[in-house]
Protein backbone atom coordinates (compact mmCIF):
# COMPACT_ATOMS: atom_id res chain seq x y z
CA UNK A 1 0.00 0.00 0.00
CA UNK A 2 1.06 3.37 -0.93
CA UNK A 3 1.95 6.04 1.30
CA UNK A 4 -0.47 8.48 1.64
CA UNK A 5 -0.21 12.21 2.95
CA UNK A 6 -2.63 12.74 5.90
CA UNK A 7 -4.49 15.93 4.56
CA UNK A 8 -7.84 17.15 4.04
CA UNK A 9 -7.07 17.20 0.16
CA UNK A 10 -6.10 13.49 0.26
CA UNK A 11 -9.17 12.72 2.25
CA UNK A 12 -11.53 14.20 -0.32
CA UNK A 13 -9.44 12.51 -3.27
CA UNK A 14 -9.61 8.65 -1.10
CA UNK A 15 -13.32 9.79 -0.91
CA UNK A 16 -13.98 10.62 -4.62
CA UNK A 17 -11.71 7.40 -5.50
CA UNK A 18 -14.06 5.43 -3.28
CA UNK A 19 -17.10 6.63 -4.92
CA UNK A 20 -16.04 6.06 -8.41
CA UNK A 21 -14.96 2.47 -7.76
CA UNK A 22 -18.11 1.55 -5.29
CA UNK A 23 -19.95 2.96 -8.39
CA UNK A 24 -18.48 0.91 -11.09
CA UNK A 25 -18.30 -2.37 -8.93
CA UNK A 26 -21.74 -3.28 -9.78
CA UNK A 27 -21.16 -3.17 -13.56
CA UNK A 28 -18.12 -5.11 -13.35
CA UNK A 29 -20.59 -7.77 -11.50
CA UNK A 30 -23.24 -7.34 -14.12
CA UNK A 31 -20.72 -7.71 -16.78
CA UNK A 32 -19.70 -10.85 -15.23
CA UNK A 33 -23.07 -12.25 -14.76
CA UNK A 34 -23.74 -11.72 -18.39
CA UNK A 35 -20.67 -13.23 -19.47
CA UNK A 36 -21.38 -16.42 -17.36
CA UNK A 37 -24.91 -16.65 -18.76
CA UNK A 38 -23.55 -16.34 -22.67
CA UNK A 39 -20.97 -19.32 -21.72
CA UNK A 40 -24.26 -21.28 -20.56
CA UNK A 41 -25.99 -20.40 -23.71
CA UNK A 42 -23.20 -21.34 -25.73
CA UNK A 43 -22.37 -24.76 -24.02
CA UNK A 44 -26.53 -25.40 -24.63
CA UNK A 45 -25.49 -24.38 -28.04
CA UNK A 46 -22.93 -26.94 -29.02
CA UNK A 47 -24.88 -29.53 -27.40
CA UNK A 48 -27.60 -29.07 -29.61
CA UNK A 49 -25.08 -29.12 -32.69
CA UNK A 50 -23.66 -31.62 -32.02
CA UNK A 51 -27.23 -33.91 -31.34
CA UNK A 52 -27.79 -32.73 -34.47
CA UNK A 53 -24.33 -33.84 -35.85
CA UNK A 54 -25.03 -37.44 -34.07
CA UNK A 55 -28.36 -37.49 -36.04
CA UNK A 56 -26.79 -36.78 -39.02
CA UNK A 57 -24.42 -39.30 -38.99
CA UNK A 58 -26.95 -41.89 -38.00
CA UNK A 59 -28.64 -41.29 -40.88
CA UNK A 60 -25.32 -41.78 -42.98
CA UNK A 61 -24.58 -45.04 -40.93
CA UNK A 62 -27.72 -46.11 -42.52
CA UNK A 63 -25.49 -46.69 -45.96
CA UNK A 64 -22.47 -47.81 -44.47
CA UNK A 65 -22.85 -51.41 -46.42
CA UNK A 66 -23.01 -48.83 -50.04
CA UNK A 67 -20.75 -46.61 -48.25
CA UNK A 68 -18.42 -49.40 -48.47
CA UNK A 69 -18.00 -49.11 -52.33
CA UNK A 70 -15.27 -47.60 -53.49
CA UNK A 71 -16.66 -44.44 -54.68
CA UNK A 72 -14.24 -41.57 -53.14
CA UNK A 73 -16.76 -39.66 -51.47
CA UNK A 74 -14.98 -37.95 -49.83
CA UNK A 75 -13.31 -36.51 -53.29
CA UNK A 76 -16.13 -35.25 -54.48
CA UNK A 77 -16.98 -32.69 -52.31
CA UNK A 78 -14.47 -30.34 -49.50
CA UNK A 79 -15.04 -27.27 -47.05
CA UNK A 80 -13.28 -24.81 -48.79
CA UNK A 81 -14.18 -22.00 -46.78
CA UNK A 82 -16.55 -21.16 -43.54
CA UNK A 83 -17.37 -17.76 -43.23
CA UNK A 84 -18.10 -15.61 -40.19
CA UNK A 85 -19.57 -11.95 -39.06
CA UNK A 86 -18.51 -9.98 -36.25
CA UNK A 87 -21.31 -9.73 -33.81
CA UNK A 88 -21.14 -8.48 -29.90
CA UNK A 89 -21.55 -10.47 -26.73
CA UNK A 90 -21.48 -8.91 -23.79
CA UNK A 91 -19.08 -5.92 -24.85
CA UNK A 92 -16.65 -8.16 -27.04
CA UNK A 93 -16.50 -8.54 -30.58
CA UNK A 94 -16.69 -12.27 -31.46
CA UNK A 95 -16.99 -14.53 -34.86
CA UNK A 96 -20.83 -15.43 -36.26
CA UNK A 97 -20.87 -18.60 -38.05
CA UNK A 98 -22.29 -17.34 -41.17
CA UNK A 99 -22.50 -20.12 -44.02
CA UNK A 100 -19.97 -22.68 -45.48
CA UNK A 101 -18.63 -23.02 -48.88
CA UNK A 102 -18.33 -26.20 -50.50
CA UNK A 103 -16.24 -26.98 -53.37
CA UNK A 104 -17.91 -30.23 -55.00
CA UNK A 105 -16.30 -32.25 -58.07
CA UNK A 106 -18.22 -33.37 -60.92
CA UNK A 107 -19.31 -37.00 -61.51
CA UNK A 108 -20.93 -38.77 -63.62
CA UNK A 109 -24.26 -39.87 -62.30
CA UNK A 110 -25.10 -43.13 -64.64
CA UNK A 111 -21.66 -44.29 -63.70
CA UNK A 112 -21.90 -43.47 -59.82
CA UNK A 113 -24.47 -45.33 -57.18
CA UNK A 114 -27.69 -43.88 -56.59
CA UNK A 115 -27.47 -42.62 -53.56
CA UNK A 116 -24.67 -40.97 -54.22
CA UNK A 117 -26.60 -37.79 -54.06
CA UNK A 118 -27.74 -38.29 -50.85
CA UNK A 119 -24.41 -39.01 -49.30
CA UNK A 120 -23.00 -36.07 -51.13
CA UNK A 121 -25.47 -33.97 -49.46
CA UNK A 122 -25.94 -35.68 -45.39
CA UNK A 123 -21.85 -34.92 -45.76
CA UNK A 124 -22.11 -31.52 -46.63
CA UNK A 125 -24.60 -31.47 -43.46
CA UNK A 126 -22.27 -32.93 -41.06
CA UNK A 127 -18.99 -30.95 -41.95
CA UNK A 128 -21.43 -27.58 -42.05
CA UNK A 129 -22.35 -28.82 -38.50
CA UNK A 130 -18.84 -29.45 -37.66
CA UNK A 131 -17.97 -25.94 -38.48
CA UNK A 132 -20.69 -24.36 -36.63
CA UNK A 133 -19.17 -25.85 -33.77
CA UNK A 134 -15.66 -25.01 -34.19
CA UNK A 135 -17.27 -21.33 -34.53
CA UNK A 136 -18.39 -22.01 -31.00
CA UNK A 137 -15.82 -23.48 -29.80
CA UNK A 138 -13.94 -19.54 -30.28
CA UNK A 139 -16.70 -17.64 -29.31
CA UNK A 140 -16.40 -19.45 -26.60
CA UNK A 141 -12.68 -19.37 -25.55
CA UNK A 142 -12.64 -15.45 -26.12
CA UNK A 143 -15.79 -15.24 -23.75
CA UNK A 144 -14.04 -17.36 -21.34
CA UNK A 145 -11.38 -14.67 -21.49
CA UNK A 146 -13.37 -12.00 -20.92
CA UNK A 147 -14.47 -13.36 -17.96
CA UNK A 148 -10.92 -14.08 -16.53
CA UNK A 149 -10.16 -10.91 -16.99
CA UNK A 150 -13.41 -9.02 -15.63
CA UNK A 151 -13.44 -11.41 -12.44
CA UNK A 152 -10.00 -10.28 -11.98
CA UNK A 153 -11.22 -6.81 -12.11
CA UNK A 154 -14.38 -7.71 -9.43
CA UNK A 155 -11.39 -9.11 -7.35
CA UNK A 156 -9.63 -6.22 -7.76
CA UNK A 157 -11.91 -3.69 -6.61
CA UNK A 158 -13.76 -5.71 -3.91
CA UNK A 159 -10.84 -7.36 -2.41
CA UNK A 160 -7.64 -4.23 -2.82
CA UNK A 161 -9.15 -0.82 -4.30
CA UNK A 162 -12.59 -0.61 -2.18
CA UNK A 163 -10.72 -1.62 1.34
CA UNK A 164 -7.90 0.08 0.22
CA UNK A 165 -9.25 3.57 -0.18
CA UNK A 166 -11.37 2.77 3.21
CA UNK A 167 -8.94 2.23 5.27
CA UNK A 168 -6.96 5.35 3.74
CA UNK A 169 -9.93 7.27 4.97
CA UNK A 170 -10.34 5.83 8.22
CA UNK A 171 -6.62 6.82 9.15
CA UNK A 172 -6.88 10.73 7.62
CA UNK A 173 -10.16 10.37 9.59
CA UNK A 174 -8.21 9.62 12.71
CA UNK A 175 -5.17 11.74 11.96
CA UNK A 176 -7.53 14.74 11.21
CA UNK A 177 -9.33 14.37 13.75
CA UNK A 178 -6.04 13.91 16.64
CA UNK A 179 -5.01 17.28 14.98
CA UNK A 180 -8.45 18.88 15.93
CA UNK A 181 -8.46 17.44 19.01
CA UNK A 182 -4.76 18.77 19.86
CA UNK A 183 -5.15 22.29 18.38
CA UNK A 184 -8.68 22.23 20.92
CA UNK A 185 -6.69 21.49 24.34
CA UNK A 186 -3.64 23.75 22.52
CA UNK A 187 -6.05 26.90 22.45
CA UNK A 188 -7.45 25.90 26.02
CA UNK A 189 -4.07 25.84 27.41
CA UNK A 190 -3.29 29.00 25.34
CA UNK A 191 -6.33 30.62 26.61
CA UNK A 192 -5.60 29.45 30.67
CA UNK A 193 -2.10 31.13 29.65
CA UNK A 194 -3.03 34.56 28.78
CA UNK A 195 -6.27 34.78 31.21
CA UNK A 196 -3.82 33.24 34.15
CA UNK A 197 -1.08 36.42 33.01
CA UNK A 198 -3.38 39.11 33.08
CA UNK A 199 -4.87 37.90 36.48
CA UNK A 200 -1.15 38.20 37.75
CA UNK A 201 -1.02 41.84 35.99
CA UNK A 202 -4.17 43.08 38.14
CA UNK A 203 -2.77 41.66 40.96
CA UNK A 204 0.47 43.18 40.47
Amino acid sequence: MAKIRLTKNEFKKQKDALKRYVQYLPVLLLKKQQLQTEILKLHHAMEELKRQRAYAKALIYKWVDVFAEDTGLEKLVRLEEVVTVLDNIAGIDVPVFDKAVFREEEYDPVRTPLWLDYGIEALKKVMTLNAKIEVLKKQDALVREELRITTQRVNLFEKVLIPEKRENIRKIQIYLGDMRTAAVVTGKIAKEKILKSRVEKVRA
